[in-house]
């Protein structure tokens, strides 16, 4: 049966959407803990085990680059899944190849090859694609003026693994003592195995598939396989100026907070913390990003989404502020790194929720890819840099640096709320959830 036979024949009318939703989210809760738990265990000590291997601090801050390029490679072959055959094969692909990732690390380690560490890294990169892919998922049946809140609550998901994550990486590290696996790279092997479970619970949960679903309760003409293709989805952004913005706020974000992120735990070191300390300031940074995201949704939904794009604005610009000025206060650094997630979760949220509102239901799965992808691979970019520029200048001078980058997306947000006049809230879209058209 095609694709999009099996979308004319989903057992879901606009009546039972409701209790729909809250099974969705349920099972997408549950796989953002689970994900977030093995992507946080591992990438805590990510640029320590690369300096390990490759014997230099220059080359560090290629292992989380190489997460995030492979974010960003993998999230077109993904979006592609997921536009043929749901929102449910595309996220269980991705956990699996993400363990397949971690397990490459760990055998790299043993080896000291780092150009295999490389490669594991980016197929690690996999599961964070998963992750972040969830948060449209979650929007897929949710009310136009909701959206926000709906990402956002899966996005919050993610907090408790998160948070647990840099902290269990010493008890990891102590696991594989006797097996002659570095300490940095026992993380890895307990997130494979995480990862594994996150697939299972997917695959067995996530029925019916919300993105299947959602079109099942589309009009007719937004059923086009020609519709959903990833040139349909490059069309649609580039027809509307709301969708490029959501793009530029997403991507900066997101540049400006691994940049930074992954650097840290080098700058930390160099000031005397041991792992304990990095794994409690990632731990901070990483509830910033994910224990507020309600809260940014609510805003959102209520005062706009531009006002959102803003207020991320400034709160990275604060960030930078405070860890480009810490001079080895780990308290300074510590708060620096706190509002640098939330200033991400800002951007990251009201950006996610633009793109979803500002383009067809038939483009958006394509659309949504196209973003992950702009800005996974800017911040991989941004994350090669950024070793570069602190073994050369040093961590303050990627804070001035990367605060160069909210300069654009400030202007950006005032041009568009002065074209668009008091129009901050959920722009209109041209359908629901049930495929009903919205004015």
């Amino acid at each position: 049966m095609t694709a999009a036979g099996r979308v004319r024949s989903a057992p879901v009318d606009a009546a039972s959407l409701p209790a729909l939703r809250r099974r969705t989210t349920a099972v997408l809760v549950a796989s953002q803990i689970l994900g977030g738990l093995g992507v946080a265990t591992g990438i805590a000590l990510a640029a320590v085990l690369a300096r390990q291997v490759s014997g230099t601090e220059a080359l560090s801050g290629l292992a989380p680059t190489a997460t995030v390029a492979g974010t960003a490679v993998l999230s077109m072959p993904m979006a592609a899944v997921m536009n043929a055959r749901g929102r449910r094969p595309g996220l269980v692909l991705a956990y699996l190849v993400g363990a397949l990732g971690a397990g490459v690390v760990v055998v790299a380690a043993r080896a000291g090859n780092f150009p295999l560490l490389l490669c594991g890294m980016a197929l690690f990169g996999a599961a964070s694609s998963a992750n972040l892919q969830a948060r449209f998922a979650a929007a897929d049946l949710a009310e136009p003026d909701g959206r926000a809140r709906a990402l956002a609550n899966v996005v919050w998901a993610t907090t408790v693994g998160a948070v647990l994550g840099p902290n269990i990486a010493a008890p990891a590290g102590r696991s594989v003592a006797g097996l002659g696996i570095p300490a940095a790279a026992g993380p890895f092997l307990w997130a494979a195995a995480i990862f594994v479970v996150a697939a299972v619970v997917v695959a067995v949960l996530l029925r019916p598939d919300p993105l299947l679903t959602a079109r099942a309760l589309a009009p007719e003409e937004d059923r086009s396989p020609q519709a959903r293709s990833l040139r349909a989805g490059l069309a649609a952004i580039a027809a509307s100026p709301r969708a490029r913005l959501a793009l530029v706020t997403v991507a900066v974000s997101h540049t400006t907070m691994v940049s930074v992120m992954s650097m840290t735990p080098l700058d930390l070191a160099h000031h005397g913390a041991g792992i304990d300390l990095i794994g409690l300031v990632i731990s901070g940074h990483i509830a910033g990003m994910y224990a507020f995201a309600p809260l940014m949704g609510r805003l959102a939904d209520r005062v706009g989404r531009l006002s959102v794009a803003g207020l991320a604005a400034g709160l990275l610009a604060l960030a930078l502020f405070l860890a480009g000025t810490a001079g080895g206060s780990h308290g300074r650094t510590a708060l620096g790194l706190f509002v640098l997630g939330l200033g991400w979760s800002a951007g990251l949220v009201s950006g996610s929720a633009l793109l979803t509102d500002s383009v067809p239901q038939s483009a958006r799965a394509a659309a949504q890819g196209l973003c992950d992808l702009t800005m996974n691979t800017s911040a991989g970019v941004g994350g090669a840099i950024a070793g570069l520029v602190v073994a050369g200048a040093g961590y303050a001078w990627l804070n001035a640096a990367a605060a160069g980058l909210l300069v654009p997306l400030a202007a950006l947000v005032l041009l568009t709320r002065h074209r668009d006049g008091a129009g901050d809230g959920a722009a209109a879209t041209t359908d629901g959830p049930a495929g009903v058209r919205q004015s």
